[in-house]
């Protein structure tokens, strides 16, 4: 299978490297010095199954590559402006494009640019960062894709989502396809979007507001917001998806750690869109009121492009 990333840093880098492991033909798109090294001495990965270097092709130019069987898309959702335009050249009538990015609606941009391909949206579940130029790092035993089809998208799409599962899969990637795909970005995107924009609020990590009577009030009436909203949505959420969350971020503990809070903590832009301002998106589409997230995302606005707090 012809593939190329548009977006080859942690996690773009390690489901290419991993496709690339396996025999595919992967094409990274790059920069940099992270684009002369790869070019040089290959992709250098370390990861929980082992260390080792794949050969695979990069360049800073779609246009090189020409039409894939896949393309995925792996930016930060505030890249996609740009990300989305530059991919057209790859991405040709038979091409799968998996977005793997945060939040639910960061696919939109894909499918208003290219209606004929197979536009895919997919949930990662990764933890992973770059270790220096042409190096990326996995750790944790947590790895995983799930993707599927738009609703109402052409029954081919869902050929297109066994089979990128299947290959990644091969390629030593947990992966399935979903039936309803809503379902899994919706259950992944409360977790976020709770966890980042209530950490980013506060500038502090959850685990140390959950024990604190009035933060975790806060946390779990924005968790409940994202409920109401994804409901309103017509997305069949599970019964217990709010406990069930609460559980598993307790559980983490000192592990938790927003990318959101980090980048805001840096001065770097964040994906705040995406996450809390999807929240206010879907609220307002659907009728139903978001308090906490608007709270959230008109305190945070001022930063999303990035600048020193």
């Amino acid at each position: 299978m012809k593939v190329a990333v548009m977006g080859a840093g942690s996690i773009g880098g390690y489901f290419g490297g991993m496709l690339a492991r396996d025999g595919h033909d992967v094409t990274l798109i790059a920069r940099g010095e992270h684009l002369d090294t790869i070019r040089r001495d290959g992709l250098k990965m370390q990861t929980e199954a082992g260390d080792f270097v794949v050969p695979c092709s990069a360049t800073d130019n779609p246009g090189d590559v020409g039409p894939v069987d896949l393309a995925l898309l792996t930016t930060k959702t505030y890249h996609n402006a740009d990300a989305v335009p530059a991919m057209s050249p790859m991405v040709g009538p038979a091409t799968a494009v998996l977005c793997l990015q945060n939040g639910i609606d960061s696919f939109q941009p894909l499918l208003a640019a290219f209606p004929n391909a197979a536009v895919l949206p997919g949930a990662a579940y990764i933890e992973a960062g770059r270790l220096g130029p042409g190096a990326v790092r996995q750790a944790g035993p947590v790895v995983r894709i799930v993707t599927g089809p738009v609703r109402g998208a052409d029954p081919s799409h869902d050929r297109h989502a066994e089979e990128i599962a299947a290959a990644f899969q091969s390629a030593g990637v947990p992966a399935e396809a979903s039936g309803d795909i809503a379902v899994t970005l919706w259950t992944k995107f409360l977790f976020i979007a709770t966890m980042a924009g209530t950490s980013s609020l506060a500038r502090e990590y959850i685990n140390d507001l959950l024990p604190r009577p009035e933060w975790r009030k806060i946390i779990i009436g924005c968790m409940e917001e994202i409920e109401r909203a994804g409901r309103a949505s017509g997305v069949d959420l599970a019964a217990g998806i709010v406990p069930d969350t609460l559980s598993y971020i307790e559980s983490g503990g000192a592990a938790m750690r927003a990318s959101m809070h980090a980048d805001l903590v840096a001065g770097r832009p964040m994906e705040l869109e995406a996450l809390n301002g999807a929240v206010v998106r879907a609220g307002e589409a659907t009728g139903v009121p978001t308090p906490i997230n608007d709270v959230i995302y008109a305190a945070l606005k001022p930063y999303a492009a990035g600048s020193n707090t």
